[in-house]
Formats: C-alpha cells, sequence, structure tokens
C-alpha cells in the first residue's frame, strides 16, 4: 500500500528485487542447491553452472537460514523437508544443543556448540513455528533458548561464542556477532510466541551489549569487547543493530542503545558507503578509516533495511537511488554477487547458501 514516506517509484523499485528473490534464487536453491539425497542445502553453488560446489560439510547454521528464507516464502513443503532435516542431522542427542556441521556423507563433523548456530536454529523454529504451527518447532525454540541461558552464559550477562561438544569447556570468549543474531532470535520467539518471558534475557543482553561493545565516540558497536587488540567496526552490522533496536522498541529503553545506534548509522553511512557506488565497506577502524574495502552483498542488504526503516526523511529519500545501485552491482540474471572489490571487480564468484537469509530480510523490510 503506497504511503507519503514511500512513492510509487520506490516501491516499484523494490518490487524488482522480490520478482528477482521469487524467480532466481529460491528455484536456485530448491533445485539445483539443495542435495536431495541427504535433504540438506548445498554450502554454495558455482556462479556460472549452476552447479553445487563439491560437498566437505553442511552446516546447521545453513540449513537454519534456508528453514528460515522458504518458511518466510510461503513455502511449506519445501521449510518441512528442512525443519526435519535440522532435527535428524544436527541434533546431539547425547549431550543436548547442536552441531556445528556433519561432513560429506551426513555424519558429525565438528561438534562445537556454537551461540551463533543455537541463535539461527531459535531463529528459523520460531520464524516456522509461526507460518505452520509446529509445535515440534516451537519446543525447539523454548528448548534451545533455555540451553542457551544455562549453557553459554559468561560474566557481566555476556554469553560465550563457543563451547566444547560436552558444554564443559570454553573454546569462544563473548564476540558481537553471535550477540547480534542472538538478540534477532529472540526477538523474533518473543513476536511469533506473544511469550513475555523473553523481555527479561533480551534486555540484559542489550545492557551487556551496550556496556561492552559500544565505542562512545562513534555509537558503533565493535566486533571485540571494547579495549580488544585489533578492534573493527563493520558498517553491516551497524546498520543490522539500526533494524534490531527500532524492532525492539520500549524494550531497550534505559539500554542507551537507541542513541548510539542513531549516531552509529550515520557515521558508517559517513565512512563506510561509497557515495558514487553505494557500496558498503566490510570494516572501519576507529577513526572511519577503512580497514577492509570488500563489499559484501550481506552489508548492502542490511543498509537497505536500516534506511527503509529510518525516521529521519532526509535519510529515507536515499533509499530508490540505493535500492537501484544495488540491483545494478549486485544482482544478476543467474543470481548474485557474494563480494566485490571496491572498483566493482567480482571478489568471490561462487553463491553461498546463507545469503538468501539477508534478501529476504532486506527485502521484507522494503516499501511494498
Amino acid at each position: 500500500m503506497q504511503s507519503m514516506t514511500h512513492p510509487a517509484s520506490t516501491i516499484a523499485l523494490a518490487a524488482t528485487l522480490r520478482d528477482h528473490f521469487t524467480r532466481v534464487v529460491l528455484p536456485l536453491w530448491r533445485g539445483p542447491g539443495f542435495n536431495t539425497a541427504l535433504k540438506l542445502p548445498y554450502e554454495a553453488v558455482s556462479a556460472e553452472g549452476p552447479e553445487p560446489l563439491p560437498a566437505q560439510r553442511y552446516r546447521a547454521m545453513a540449513c537454519a537460514r534456508q528453514l528460515f528464507v522458504f518458511s518466510q516464502a510461503g513455502d511449506a513443503a519445501h521449510a518441512k523437508v528442512l525443519f526435519d532435516s535440522l532435527i535428524h542431522t544436527f541434533q546431539d542427542t547425547r549431550h543436548g544443543g547442536w552441531f556445528y556441521s556433519v561432513d560429506a556423507q551426513g555424519a558429525p563433523l565438528d561438534s562445537t556448540k556454537d551461540l551463533y548456530t543455537h541463535a539461527f536454529i531459535v531463529f528459523a523454529c520460531a520464524e516456522y513455528a509461526g507460518h505452520s504451527g509446529n509445535r515440534d518447532a516451537l519446543d525447539v525454540v523454548h528448548r534451545t533458548s533455555a540451553l542457551i541461558q544455562s549453557h553459554f552464559a559468561a560474566e557481566d550477562d555476556l554469553l560465550n561464542a563457543a563451547l566444547t561438544a560436552d558444554f564443559a569447556g570454553v573454546t569462544g570468549t563473548p564476540i558481537q556477532n553471535p550477540l547480534m543474531h542472538l538478540t534477532e532470535a529472540w526477538l523474533a520467539a518473543r513476536h511469533v510466541t506473544r511469550d513475555s518471558a523473553f523481555d527479561a534475557p533480551l534486555r540484559c543482553l542489550a545492557g551487556a551489549v551496550a556496556h561492552h561493545f559500544v565505542h562512545a565516540p562513534t555509537g558503533c558497536i565493535a566486533e571485540l569487547p571494547i579495549g580488544a587488540d585489533d578492534n573493527r567496526l563493520e558498517p553491516g552490522h551497524q546498520f543490522e543493530w539500526f533494524w534490531l533496536v527500532k524492532q525492539a522498541g520500549a524494550l531497550f529503553e534505559g539500554s542507551g542503545l537507541d542513541e548510539s545506534l542513531t549516531r552509529a548509522f550515520s557515521f558508517a553511512q559517513q565512512y563506510g558507503v561509497d557515495p558514487q557506488t553505494g557500496g558498503v565497506c566490510a570494516s572501519l577502524d576507529e577513526t572511519g578509516g577503512i580497514k577492509d574495502a570488500t563489499q559484501r552483498i550481506w552489508a548492502q542488504t542490511e543498509y537497505l533495511r536500516a534506511l527503509a526503516s529510518h525516521g529521519d526523511p532526509a535519510v529515507l529519500a536515499a533509499l530508490p537511488r540505493q535500492i537501484e545501485l544495488f540491483r545494478q552491482r549486485f544482482l544478476r540474471p543467474q543470481g548474485w554477487f557474494e563480494c566485490k572489490t571496491a572498483a566493482g571487480e567480482v571478489a568471490r564468484a561462487d553463491m553461498p547458501s546463507t545469503t538468501p537469509y539477508h534478501l529476504a530480510t532486506a527485502y521484507g523490510a522494503l516499501p511494498a
């Protein structure tokens, strides 16, 4: 429905992205990107084939992201296959929780207990439950959330990034990215279940992130705790956090994240987005200098989503041009370009199974 804030031209541009997704991206992962024997998405397909790249592993996180995509797309049949595969292939029936990956034959490969993976399982199963009403998926959401709180807990309301297979040893201390995706997962679970039990953990998490990761001069959320060596600021994550904080609304009041991320958005836009091409670089230092100029497609999608949700009409006005720059620079008839250099050359040719999640979440936020 057209509104004052989104002119018809913006709505039409957004529709071209969704059309490409429906015509090209979804069939790619129902077809050549899906291993019908193991009932799992391949890790990636080749740029031109599209043939799957030789399988060395299958990750639970990739399966979960595809479950989210096909649930959101309304493909109930394929979503059910992915959900069943997630349960039967990646669940650790001995220790609890979820394996990180299985090998090319579907046997456990990396049994590390990874917070990023567990967060995506909560996120995807919440989405699937919301569309399907599947009670087993709701059970996964609640059981995995409880396990995260009891097993991954670190000091100061933070959570460790990785643990040994039996949860006994810490192999990865708290870092930003898993905490962001856990925030995303619990917000999704709260929305689907209408269960206020998620409120307190979300508030604790927001407070911990604000205390340990916000870079005070810029408002940006750093990748490592403030004070860590060789820290970096990723523009794409500022845009992603900006969206999440908007979704949380009053829930995060008192954390200071809303004010921080408003400043972080401006900093990331000023220093991390090429004004000519619209390309978003991978990372900056704390002064705004570019550390990694690679332009990854996921960061471009987060910029689109943040622009679409920004309350300032002057910022929102950049959305139609950015949609078109994104379409021209990163989409193509066979799919998409995963990474480009600042000069526009292809830096990664294959198409990973994890990327449609980024496309779907961004396109879902654009006006229709």
